[in-house]
């Protein structure tokens, strides 16, 4: 078959018919990615014609990949019920009930600041599930709650779980690929090298995009939830949002630049969050009008939970705060050390678990349990263990609810990793066919139709990868390679196209369904997911466009092109939304007795 059209629909396939379940017949992953795994060994064996020996390997390398990944949020979430259940996280939310009562301030140092740093500690949807029920007891409405976490899960994503998408998912999408090594051999780096230069690049255009993000948070609590609805109460606070934007994106950058990808979100909102408590404690850039949103009966139904907020969390610890972050404290230095000093990276990487040449195909591997980050996650936990004197009951309660939340992660993982390493290793290498390999046809036809635009198209692959998986991880394993490839065939640096994946498949997170199922859970919302994905699109309809062009930009420069025009666009687009906003009325009016609609 030399039919590049009907080759590329059926490359697609796999992913087609996940997509398919997961949106069409809103199937759990946990039962879409097995099917899309039994449709990726066809198409592998009948149409790539590769061996069955093969495509056994490739499934056993991508269990192997597979648990390292969830090594990782096993450990991840094993220091998160550790410190909720030891009563370490009651205390860590005390430390911010003398926040100023301005509800924008409030979103911004919980959910972009605090939520940044959960996110690069713990990643895979859990920010969400702890900035919610903190916001919904300072007396945010549920589905704001829910709103602010899920908007705060697209910068910080790509460095989420200690750099997981892109040491996992990047480096293992595009790992075994011989076009990859070529590449790194030319450029005359290291493959850690390649990954952290590509690393670097998803910071910066995440900084930028991201530098809007806080603003664009508070402008839509204000106008979906104030009590006049009204988008500029958000823009009166752009000062403030600014400045917390930069207070996480510019340590951020920093710490990509000079330490990796482990770091950037954790020491960025760590910093921040510091920086930006300790200014506001003084007043600095602290709004003059407060912010709230009305009283409680003028809400609206819809945005109420089945959680009362007093409920929601108890906001009063009686530990210490240097004890409660102190777990936290010694997870950052314990990955610091393992990163940049040499003998100890060396030691460890050294004891590694090697996996080599499965089934006689050349496919290897190999497992380094002692310097994955799952294991100085684990190692804090048992710190806290200690230092927190928790009992056994508490303990085997913090196993428990790990392990239950790891379960439904573990068996989308199993089978999604496999899928993934079947197409990737179904080059000429191991098939009969002569046929590239799956993601280098996809790339083929997508070059074709889209020519030198695809950098502004590769974030909404991201972001739709991020959507059906629910996680930025699988979608760059699912798509680096692919978008590599495509890079790769129309002329422009492929690291930069991957790096664009990379962007969306955070901007996706905010629309991904697993995050709002759960987040949505911890304050008892179940059932409007329809109403905050209006919202949350937004975001990411924002995050693509923006990251996009901005890809564009770095790869082909200013001037007479799409990329240029697009940037003209949105500017003009954002100038047109700010008039808008300066000049809106108010939809509501207080009157005695309540809250009103205002009359036109």
């Amino acid at each position: 078959m030399d039919n590049l059209g009907v080759l590329a629909l059926l490359a697609l396939a796999p992913i087609l018919v996940v997509g398919v379940l997961l949106v069409g017949f809103r199937w759990p992953a946990k039962f879409a990615m097995p099917v899309g795994y039994v449709v990726a060994v066809l198409v592998a064996l009948f149409v790539w014609k590769m061996d069955f020996s093969g495509v056994l390997a490739a499934s056993i390398e991508g269990l192997v990949v597979a648990a390292t990944m969830l090594y990782i949020v096993f450990g991840a979430l094993l220091l998160l019920a550790t410190l909720t259940v030891g009563g370490a996280m009651n205390a860590i939310r005390a430390g911010f009930n003398n926040i100023s009562p301005d509800r924008r301030v409030q979103a911004v140092i919980i959910g972009w600041l605090f939520g940044s740093f959960i996110e690069g500690a713990s990643g895979f949807g859990t920010p969400a599930a702890v900035v919610a029920p903190l916001l919904l007891a300072l007396g945010f409405p549920a589905m704001a709650a829910v709103m602010v976490g899920l908007i705060i899960q697209s910068t910080p994503v790509s460095f989420g779980a200690v750099g997981t998408p892109i040491l996992i998912g990047v480096q293992q999408g595009l790992g075994g690929d011989p076009a990859v090594a070529e590449r790194v051999s030319v450029l005359g780096l290291t493959m850690p090298e390649f990954i952290n230069s590509i690393g670097l690049e998803v910071a910066i255009i995440h900084a930028l995009v991201g530098l809007l993000i806080p603003l664009i948070m508070v402008c839509m609590l204000t106008g979906f939830f104030g009590p006049e609805r009204r988008f500029r109460d958000g823009l009166a606070v752009w000062p403030f949002a600014i400045y917390a934007s930069l207070a996480m994106t510019v340590p951020y950058v920093l710490t990509a630049r000079f330490f990796g990808p482990e770091f950037p979100s954790l020491f960025g909102g760590l910093i921040g969050l510091a920086l930006v408590m300790f200014t506001s404690s003084r007043g600095f850039l602290m709004p003059k009008e407060i912010f709230d949103f009305g009283p409680k009966e003028t809400w609206s139904q819809r945005w109420m939970g089945s959680l009362e907020s007093a409920k929601a969390v108890e906001l009063t610890g009686k530990m210490s705060l240097i004890r409660a972050w102190a777990p936290y404290i010694l997870m950052g230095t314990l990955l610091v050390a393992t990163r940049v000093i040499p003998e100890v990276k060396t030691f460890l990487t050294g004891l590694a678990i090697p996996v080599n040449d499965i089934l006689g195909t050349g496919i290897s591997t190999s497992i380094q349990p002692f310097y994955l980050p799952g294991f100085v996650l684990i190692l804090a936990s048992v710190f806290a263990f200690v230092l927190h004197k928790m009992n056994g009951a508490q303990i085997a309660r913090a196993f428990k609810v790990s392990a239950a939340q790891l379960f439904g992660t573990a068996v989308a993982l199993l089978f999604a990793v496999p899928l993934v390493r079947i197409l990737i290793q179904s080059g000429p290498e191991l098939n009969n066919s002569g046929l590239s390999s799956i993601p280098v046809t996809l790339a083929e036809g997508a070059a074709a139709i889209s020519g030198g635009a695809w950098p502004l198209i590769a974030p909404w692959i991201g972001a739709l990868g991020a959507f059906v998986a629910g996680s930025n991880t699988i979608s760059n394993l699912t798509f680096s390679q692919f978008q590599f490839s495509t890079g790769a065939q129309i002329g422009v640096p492929p690291e930069s196209i991957v790096a664009a994946q990379a962007i969306g498949g955070a901007g996706g997170n905010p629309i991904s369904i697993h995050n709002i199922v759960a987040a949505s859970a911890t304050v008892g919302l179940l059932g409007r997911e329809g109403d905050l994905l209006r919202k949350t699109i937004l975001v990411t309809i924002y995050y693509c466009l923006a990251g996009g062009v901005i890809s564009f930009l770095f790869i082909h420069g200013f001037g007479l092109n799409v990329g240029t025009i697009m940037l003209v666009i949105l500017l003009v687009g954002f100038a047109l939304i700010v008039r808008w906003m300066l000049k809106q009325k108010p939809k509501f009016v207080t009157k005695s007795g309540g809250t009103q609609p205002a009359q036109d």
